[in-house]
């Protein structure tokens, strides 16, 4: 039995829905999804994760980081699995609409919406930030930063999805280069004694220097763990546009997991070692402050600060794919209203590039506030995890026939411990931001309400992924018969 009995409405969509909704097949092989898993992630290394020492600390940090790897790492195994199995780009939201049923399905794919919509935002401000500190153009963080940021990479977007994805793979090879470069002149100046330097709370339950802030700092700190992965999960999402995705995407997933489990490592030992976790665990580019001990700019230092805003660069735009590709999967079952998953000429999603686009700028615009608009991301990226994972067990165990081109080692066990360390940082969200974890509960009721009352009613049977889980739906109902 599915989560929600009501069935989508094979009728409503003209002869040419599906026509007007295609994306352009074959854009992509593994390199270049490969370079997108990557592009995700990698601003996470240049800023934003250091603010998790002041959180827990090096050592609190550390063990937040390898439990957060542990799931993200359990997550990606699992996802392969299931992205062999369905393909299409519906990613996080096609994959619990078979196990979990619309609801299910709704409920996933509005956390990834949450995701992908709130980062963007977020990141542009940070390039902001950049552009003022480095002193481009003579401009000041503020909403024509932010306005240019959208308007050219969607700009991009909108030309095509090959040529987006190369542009996606130069930079963000600009910005992995530069953190090697980073690492080696980092070690340089390493040393183990700098790693616990911050001071430690006396009251703090099992404080001691490596845990500062105690035995609680470590879950504290896992939103901030996570930004070492965050976004990684986005790969399935470019399936319909993948050559032979049964084979393509699991190798993108694995090999990209890799590339970011190394540059996390490298990137907190070399920072915190070069400077001090004490001196970084504010700073706003934290790689560049390691490089000053004297706080006077080097080469290197400079090198690094202008790599980082590439990896800005690299992750916004490649968030903007993804949550493009998730809204239009949405539209085009009916999820969402439907002219959001119209294509262009070009077979670009224009309207569910735009929409998003539109919203992002506004939130940038109006508040100002990354962090916070971070903080909601991850909020989102939680619940998704949880479900995602939840499917892959909720699948192997109803369907162990269903025929798997990929198989996560571990099976169930595997997706079980994502599971449970998914709800842990769903839980650490509140230790961190009330306030954004409220803000992203209200969006949720919103749309809720909006699935409950309306678009279940209106699904689009004919949509890969509503024709799938129909066929699992006939397939149940034969063997009972």
């Amino acid at each position: 039995m599915t989560m929600d009995s009501v069935p989508p409405k094979p009728a409503e969509p003209a002869d040419d829905y599906l026509e007007r909704r295609t994306l352009r097949r074959g854009s992509a092989g593994w390199l270049l999804l490969t370079g997108l898993g990557v592009a995700y992630v990698v601003s996470g290394d240049y800023s934003g994760w250091n603010f998790g020492l002041a959180e827990g600390g090096f050592g609190g940090l550390g063990i937040a980081m390898a439990l957060m790897g542990v799931m993200y790492a359990c997550m990606v195994f699992s996802l392969a699995e299931l992205s062999s199995v369905l393909p299409t780009a519906g990613g996080g939201y096609g994959f619990a609409r078979r196990a979990l049923g619309p609801w299910g399905g709704f409920l996933t794919g509005t956390a990834i919406l949450i995701e992908y919509i709130l980062a963007p935002a977020a990141i542009s401000i940070f390039i902001g930030d950049y552009v003022e500190s480095l002193g481009l153009f003579g401009l000041s963080s503020g909403w024509p930063v932010y306005l240019a940021c959208f308007v050219i990479f969607i700009g991009i977007h909108l030309w095509g999805v090959g040529e987006a994805l190369r542009f996606s793979f130069v930079v963000t090879g600009i910005a992995v280069a530069a953190l090697l470069i980073f690492a080696v002149g980092a070690f340089m100046d390493f040393d183990a004694s700098k790693l616990n330097d911050i001071p430690v709370e006396a009251d703090a339950f099992g404080a001691n220097s490596w845990l500062p802030m105690g035995l609680l700092g470590i879950w504290a700190a896992f939103p901030f763990g996570m930004w070492f992965f965050l976004g990684v999960e986005g790969v399935p999402l470019a399936a319909e546009e993948t050559k032979d995705p049964a084979r393509t995407l699991p190798r993108a997933i694995r090999w990209s997991m890799a590339i970011l489990v190394v540059l996390a490592l490298l990137t907190f030992f070399a920072s915190s070692g070069a400077r001090g976790a004490n001196a970084i665990q504010d700073a706003g580019n934290p790689l560049v402050e390691a490089l000053q001990p004297d706080g006077e700019a080097t080469a290197l230092s400079r090198i690094v600060n202008y790599a980082g805003l590439a990896g800005l660069v690299a992750s916004f735009f490649s968030l903007i794919y993804a949550g493009s590709r998730q809204l239009f999967a949405l539209s085009r079952a009916g999820y969402l209203p439907r002219f959001l998953s119209l294509t262009s000429s070009r077979k670009a999603p224009y309207l569910g590039l735009l929409v998003p686009g539109a919203i992002g700028f506004g939130l940038a615009a109006a508040t100002g506030d990354g962090a916070r608009m971070l903080n909601v991301a991850v909020f989102g990226a939680t619940i998704s995890y949880a479900l995602m994972s939840l499917s892959h067990i909720v699948l192997r165990r109803r369907e162990p026939g269903l025929e798997r081109p990929y198989r996560t080692p571990g099976g169930i066990l595997t997706s079980s411990v994502a599971l449970v360390l998914a709800c842990a940082a769903l839980v650490a969200t509140f230790l961190v931001d009330v306030t954004a974890a409220l803000i992203a509960l209200g969006v949720y009721v919103v749309a809720l309400a909006y699935f409950g009352v309306y678009s279940r009613k209106h699904l689009v049977a004919r949509a890969p992924e509503e024709e799938f889980a129909a066929l699992a739906a006939a397939e149940a109902e034969l063997e009972r018969n």
